[in-house]
């Protein structure tokens, strides 16, 4: 019977010795390996011209242009709250509609008696995006013509959801 003579290895980082981590193939620094005659040269550090300086410098003030925050230089996602500013402006939109005509009458929002949702404008990737949902509910007056005869009407119209996106679909109902 012949006794293999092992020599100590000090282990590595790992806590592994290096005969063993050969053995395994598993390394955390496989990237570190011994460069080989044909790979590329490692970069050697130079100084910058005036030149390279002066673009570098020009490019750098040009990216100083961001949406957002000044604490979001990157431009990730950031959302602001506008719903006090858009319910305001909503119901000043509506009432300043006025008369609408139509071929039998006019109508015309006399009050905004409900007006209730969100707005949103968010910044992400240096865009900005703006998102709302609002629930309205419109009073309405006008004249209207029924028979030959003109009559006065009142009503109110419900708009029970109306969103970013969604004013195409929307479709009136009784």
């Amino acid at each position: 019977m012949v006794l293999e003579e092992r020599t100590a290895q000090p282990p590595n980082a790992n806590g592994v010795n290096d005969k063993e981590q050969g053995k395994s193939g598993n390394s955390y620094r496989y990237w570190v390996r011994e460069t080989k005659q044909d790979a590329a040269p490692l970069p050697v550090p130079r100084k910058l011209t005036d030149h390279e300086k002066d673009l570098l410098n020009s490019t750098n003030a040009h990216t100083g242009n961001h949406l957002g925050s000044s604490w979001n230089k990157a431009g990730t996602w950031e959302e602001k709250n506008l719903n006090k500013w858009a319910n305001d402006r909503l119901k000043e939109l509506l009432i300043s509609l006025g008369s609408l005509e139509f071929t039998d009458g006019r109508a015309e929002i006399s009050e905004v008696s409900r007006c209730v949702g969100d707005a949103y404008l968010v910044t992400v990737r240096n865009k900005k995006l703006v998102g709302y949902t609002f629930e309205l509910s419109l009073k309405v007056t006008g004249d209207w013509t029924v028979n030959g005869e003109q009559k006065s009407l009142k009503g109110h119209i419900d708009v029970a959801e109306f969103s970013f996106g969604e004013l195409d679909d929307l479709q009136p109902s009784r």
